[in-house]
């Protein structure tokens, strides 16, 4: 559901006496949203009285009931098409959602935010338990994997072409992201059990050969 404006304390601001402006200084709200709630509360004969025993959903309801939905705000997508489109080779969630949108348009209905289909996403792949949580120490592991296909690196001396492959490498929550030196032993300390390939390893002066 979309955020709603705390109209319920705002009608006790409103009640103390405070202004729209006033208000919008002291609560999440702009000061177009105090406003629309006092004439509203004028328009419907409702004070703090009325709603002092209400819950804020309550409150909103009853000030404004016909923003109030009984469904969500914006309809979901296909999540398990999204889902399956995320198993193929550089796809993100960015490409699905885009997909979203161009749809939803097209009917000339709303659509969620990139950032709100992400966290739905998210949800969705919490009920089908297609995700797994692993507790980790903050600082100790270097989670790794693969990103996106795979590309080609051409010596600029020889014009040689190799195959190269991308990875994403990042520390456990909690760990301190502001010393440099802390995440850069780690990466090179990865890369150091990597088994290279013998003729990478022919080319590679010795000084530089890991062992």
């Amino acid at each position: 559901m979309a955020r709603r404006i705390p109209v319920r304390e705002m009608l006790r601001l409103m009640a103390s006496g405070l202004s729209a402006t006033a208000i919008a200084r002291t609560q999440p709200v702009s000061k177009t949203s105090a406003v629309d709630t006092f004439h509203a509360a004028d328009e419907r004969g409702v004070a703090w009285e009325d709603v002092e025993g209400m819950t804020d959903a309550e409150a909103y309801a009853l000030l404004f009931p016909e923003r109030v939905h009984d469904g969500p705000v914006y309809p979901d997508p296909d999540w398990e098409r999204a889902h399956r489109e995320l198993a193929r080779v550089g796809v993100t969630l960015k490409r699905p959602r885009e997909e979203y949108r161009d749809e939803q348009r097209s009917k000339g209905e709303p659509f969620m935010s990139y950032d709100r289909f992400c966290k739905r996403y998210r949800e969705f792949t919490v009920r089908r338990q297609v995700v797994s949580r692993v507790g980790h120490k903050a600082g100790r592991i270097l989670e790794v994997d693969w990103a996106g296909p795979t590309m080609a690196l051409v010596d600029p001396a020889t014009g040689d072409v190799s195959k190269v492959y991308l990875f994403v490498a990042c520390p456990s929550a909690g760990c301190p992201t502001s010393s440099r030196r802390w995440t850069w032993g780690r990466i090179h300390g990865c890369a150091a059990t990597c088994t290279p390939s013998p003729t990478s390893a022919a080319r590679r002066p010795a000084s530089s050969r890991t062992t």
